[in-house]
């Protein structure tokens, strides 16, 4: 048998092992602390040119194909999982630091690297575009891992700025090339773009997602298996109609899967961990790429300014952006100060980093590699760092451990009802009753109970305790009636009534 034209088998097993490592890689990084990201991009690097893979990569438009195709993917997966509910209360503030703290980070950082570091003002302006945005997502993933989560509504306000902060930095580095290679028109024109490519992004987004899921929910495919790739055409759909529009295509996939995750459509579980997977898989590629890019011998010529840029970054730029944005809000000088020492650089800058190369400017390589160096820096110094800092400033607490039920429910064509889990407090009416004797609504199914780190499976006369927490299966008025009679004080009058419900151990 023949191998395919362009393609060896080596290739195909290096591929294969990249994509092996960069998953054990994510375990490596909750135990030691380190965002995985910085993994990633090490792997990238040991199997590059420099690498003891010597693997010979330098294409950066093939790179820049790779990160746009895969920060889409990565978007909408972060938009899946947005609970509209948390961060409606700091969408205003969040908004703000995702544009107008974007264009003060990126301000501070130009003129710091043009009036103190004597850098040519368009290198200082798009280094300084370049490095905005942040990348929130690896924050979650060290406090995850060190069983930590912060207080009040930081958690939100980090989640929703890294996810919508990223179309503004990629505007700011078009732009400021635009003007550094002579092809854009004026700042005028340039801001008037802008309010075009946010508006389109987020109407095209939004119409996406409520069209998506109600498709989702009226086709009967022939194979359950064809609902994933549905969804996957969604989001290339998405990108692709609203960038051929004129609007931001990242903010479109964003919006859409922040939409369709906070709506009711068949497969939703089950799509919303198909993408987890998927996003995975997009950050591990899109980092190995990357890491691929970077040859490690050219970066001691650049350390110094970038140690320097970097520091100022995390120091100054950073937290005169956070404490900017958030004036008026409700947030304490501790919340703001932690806010903003969260101020990780990811993919995105890196992937920036490539549109120098595509535009043909003059000092690429040396945006490339000091771009490279800030986000090695930021992910060591304030990954490693910011769980003490936030012991520090008192903004972190506990994270409860729920186990996962040992089983799962999916709705489907024909079916319906739904799940919910309902918490028993300590002076419900049910504490000490029978399941049999609760009173729920008839087509209200227990499903399990979870006491502790157990799961029970209920009978007619398992006796209720306090904080037992209860899967509930039924449609969504009858939930909402059981959770009234299960959340029912003792010390009311008013209690549920008595009798016994059809199902019986």
């Amino acid at each position: 048998m023949t191998d395919m034209p362009g393609i060896s088998p080596v290739m195909i097993l290096a591929a294969g092992l990249l994509i092996f490592l960069g998953a054990l890689a994510h375990r490596l990084s909750e135990r030691i602390g380190v965002p995985a990201l910085l993994l990633f991009l090490g792997i990238g690097m040991l199997a590059g040119s420099d690498g003891i893979g010597g693997i010979s990569f330098d294409d950066p438009d093939a790179a820049n194909s790779v990160g746009v195709f895969a920060l889409a993917f990565i978007l909408f997966s972060g938009g899946l999982d947005t609970d509209w509910r948390s961060v409606r209360p700091v969408l205003g503030r969040a908004i703000l630091l995702a544009t107008a703290g974007v264009i003060v980070t990126a301000l501070l950082v130009g003129f710091f690297c043009r009036f103190v570091l004597g850098m040519p003002l368009f290198d200082g302006l798009l280094l300084g575009a370049i490095i905005s945005s942040t990348d929130a997502a690896a924050v979650f993933a060290i406090m995850k891992s060190r069983r930590v989560r912060l207080k009040g509504n930081l958690k939100p306000l980090l989640e929703l700025e890294s996810g919508s902060n990223d179309p503004m930095a990629v505007f700011l580095t078009i732009t400021v090339l635009g003007f550094a290679t002579g092809s854009a028109a004026s700042w005028t024109s340039s801001a008037v773009s802008l309010v075009v490519n946010m508006t389109l992004g987020i109407i095209t987004g939004v119409a996406s997602g409520f069209l998506a899921s109600a498709a989702f929910n009226r086709l009967r495919l022939a194979s359950e298996g064809l609902y994933p790739v549905l969804s996957l055409s969604v989001v290339l759909i998405t990108y692709g109609l609203c960038n051929t529009l004129g609007g931001n295509g990242f903010l479109a996939v964003y919006a859409c899967g922040i939409v369709m995750g906070n709506r009711d459509f068949l497969h939703k579980r089950g799509l919303a961990r198909f993408h987890d997977g998927v996003g995975w898989l997009m950050q591990i590629m899109l980092f190995v790429v990357l890491g691929l890019l970077v040859y490690p011998s050219r970066i001691p010529g650049v350390a110094g300014t970038a140690l320097l840029v970097a520091l100022f970054l995390m120091v100054a730029a950073r937290p005169a952006a956070v404490f900017i944005s958030l004036i008026g809000s409700d947030f304490t000088i501790r919340e703001k100060a932690l806010v903003a020492w969260t101020g990780l650089r990811g993919a995105v800058p890196v992937v920036l980093a490539t549109f120098p190369y595509l535009a043909g400017y003059g000092h690429s390589d040396i945006l490339f590699d000091a771009v490279f160096f800030v986000v090695v820096l930021s992910a060591l110094l304030q990954g490693r760092t910011l769980m003490p800092v936030a012991k520090l400033l008192g903004v972190d607490a506990p994270l409860s451990d729920r186990p996962r039920y040992p089983i799962e429910f999916e709705r489907t064509t024909g079916m319906n009802g739904d799940t919910i889990e309902i918490d028993i407090p300590s002076d419900s009416a049910m504490v000490g009753r029978p399941v049999s004797g609760m009173g729920l609504p008839e087509d209200v199914l227990i499903l399990l109970i979870r006491r502790g780190g157990e799961f029970i499976v209920p009978k007619g006369r398992t006796l209720l305790q306090p904080y037992d927490t209860l899967l509930l299966l039924a449609g969504k008025d009858a939930l909402h009636e059981a959770g009234e009679i299960i959340l029912r004080s003792a010390n009311r009058p008013d209690e549920p009534p008595t009798e016994v419900s059809q199902q019986d151990g």
